[in-house]
């Protein structure tokens, strides 16, 4: 269900229970900043979120509070990822939805990186 993304953030979501370890995920990257781990649901070869350390609701939240140091290491961790994956070459999209018209599900700010194959057209017609 797409989520309303002015409200403050949730404590109770489910990305800040697996930042906590309350929720087992499967861990691609870590640092200081970002937190990068394998959807369980994937929609592509490789559907791999990269999620921010601090509690933003949106990429709107996360561009207007986070401070310049914790944006550029975000930034920074989702191209490790990438690189990582072995993504470059062949190429990948990023994908991050704010609110109910953007299909946001979870009240946490994420990435999604999906590669792995042809992804298709950007916008489903």
């Amino acid at each position: 269900m797409p989520i309303d993304a002015t409200k403050p953030y949730d404590e109770s979501n489910i990305f800040a229970k697996i930042l906590a370890g309350d929720i087992p995920s499967t861990k691609v990257y870590e640092d200081e900043w970002a937190y990068a781990f394998e959807d369980i649901n994937p929609q592509a070869e490789i559907h791999t979120l990269v999620i921010p350390k601090g509690k933003y609701v949106s990429w709107d939240d996360f561009s207007e509070h986070a401070g310049a140091e914790e944006i550029a290491g975000f930034i920074r961790a989702v191209g490790k990822v990438a690189r990582a994956k072995g993504l470059v070459e062949p190429g990948y999209r990023l994908m991050a939805n704010v609110g109910a018209h953007g299909g946001q599900e979870v009240a946490h700010f994420h990435v999604h990186i999906f590669g792995g194959q042809p992804l298709g057209p950007m916008i489903a017609r």
